[in-house]
């Protein structure tokens, strides 16, 4: 069993900038593929970013490519999202997602979710 707790989630003005965080339970965190993902109301659960166990490779939905940037610090159990030059198409609730799989793209992928932390940005 994994827990996933995000946090760093706020208001900010278009432009500006965020770093999401999610703390993870537990001694297998290394052994996970984590990833964000992001919901917008009345919208659907979308991928945003994700990477491998060893924090060597990466992959990112091509509407945060050069903006957004994730990482990982296995010995701190932690996963986190910089979120540089936000728009206001960035507002959604963003949740980290763990897969025991690997890298993981798909919400069907997803073996652990956070509780998700609310990012508004204002034009």
């Amino acid at each position: 069993q994994v827990q996933l707790v995000e946090s760093g989630g706020g208001l900010v003005q278009a432009g500006g900038s965020l770093r999401l965080s999610c703390a993870a339970s537990g001694r297998t965190f290394s052994r996970y593929g984590m990833g964000w993902f992001r919901q917008a109301p009345g919208k659907e659960r979308e991928f945003v970013a994700t990477i491998s166990r060893s924090g060597g490779n990466n992959y990112y939905a091509d509407s945060v490519k050069g903006r957004f940037t994730i990482s990982r610090d296995n010995a701190k159990n932690t996963v986190y999202l910089q979120m540089n030059s936000l728009k206001p198409e960035d507002t959604a609730v963003y949740y980290c997602a763990a897969s025991g799989s690997g890298m993981v793209v798909s919400t069907s992928e997803v073996h652990y979710w956070g509780q998700g932390t609310q990012v508004t940005v204002s034009s």
